[in-house]
């Protein structure tokens, strides 16, 4: 069928062809032109449009330009805003104790407590006794066995709480003591007689928290320990580790000297402290 002239002429006016040419105005001269159709016109305009809406959206939806429009949250709202809920629920939970607190309070002065049950006898018959006539003298095992838990907890260099199975005290050096512990005299230590440049041995696991030279005990090691255990070791001849170190129970940290103002001969001058306070190493330690 021949197309009818209505639409012979809308083709005709979409294919027909312009020339857009721009000039020099004082010159005429041509300078650029550039042949279009309605149809050419169209197609532009509307890729265009496409690109200028999905670049838009684009801009909105992935960039920070979408906190500037209506009804987009910022992150940091949305964080601030998460973290008032947890501050809200824990803020609930301490109300809803609070209630229960309350509440039981409440019963107590009001008398709304239910009774208990228990056996009236054995209470009158406690009170018909008559104290003077028991027996209440401990027995021999009696005072030993006191005798002996006063005296471990006495000297109990480790929390009863924490298990010290597997930290054991090692001897550091092995000799005859010249002097021993004694609090009176102010010797918070024992000094050990030994031969000079003997190995002096860290007696547990620790980190070196001092290493350094003094006028009157020369030499000087301090070790911390777990279960806060402080171990010095004084009169060195000379130190084979450094301030910071970790040793191992055992492992060789100096060598047994004569040096510092206060030494009279070769021996290492040992001591022990446990938060703060001297105690006896030869409770813990056998140097002979």
């Amino acid at each position: 069928m021949a197309q009818k002239p209505k639409e012979k002429k809308f083709k005709k006016k979409l294919l027909h062809k312009y020339r857009l040419v721009v000039l020099n105005e004082d010159t005429f001269e041509e300078r650029f032109a550039i042949k279009l159709t309605r149809l050419n016109v169209f197609v532009i305009v509307s890729l265009g449009t496409i690109l200028l809406i999905s670049g838009t959206i684009f801009l909105i939806a992935f960039t920070s330009l979408k906190e500037y429009i209506p009804g987009y949250s910022s992150t940091a709202l949305k964080m601030k805003a998460t973290e008032l809920n947890y501050k809200t629920d824990s803020l609930q939970k301490v109300i809803d104790l609070n209630e229960q607190y309350y509440a039981s309070i409440k019963k107590v002065l009001t008398g709304d407590v239910s009774t208990v049950e228990f056996n009236r006898d054995s209470i009158i018959d406690a009170s018909t006794i008559d104290p003077q006539a028991l027996d209440l003298k401990p027995t021999k095992e009696d005072s030993l066995l006191r005798e002996l838990v006063d005296k471990e907890d006495k000297y109990n260099v480790f929390e009863s709480t924490i298990s010290s199975s597997n930290f054991v005290l090692f001897p550091p050096v092995n000799g005859t003591i010249s002097e021993g512990y004694n609090i009176k005299e102010k010797h918070y230590a024992v000094d050990i007689v030994v031969a000079k440049d003997t190995p002096v041995k860290a007696t547990a696991d620790g980190t070196i928290i001092f290493a350094e030279w003094t006028t009157e005990t020369g030499y000087v090691v301090i070790i911390e320990h777990s279960y806060e255990l402080i171990s010095v070791y004084k009169h060195n001849a000379s130190i084979t580790k450094q301030q910071g170190d970790l040793v191992k129970s055992g492992e060789v940290i100096a060598m047994a000297g004569n040096t510092g103002e206060l030494s009279t001969g070769p021996h290492l001058h040992f001591e022990l402290w446990k938060r703060g306070y001297s105690v006896n190493p030869t409770n813990f330690i056998d140097f002979n």
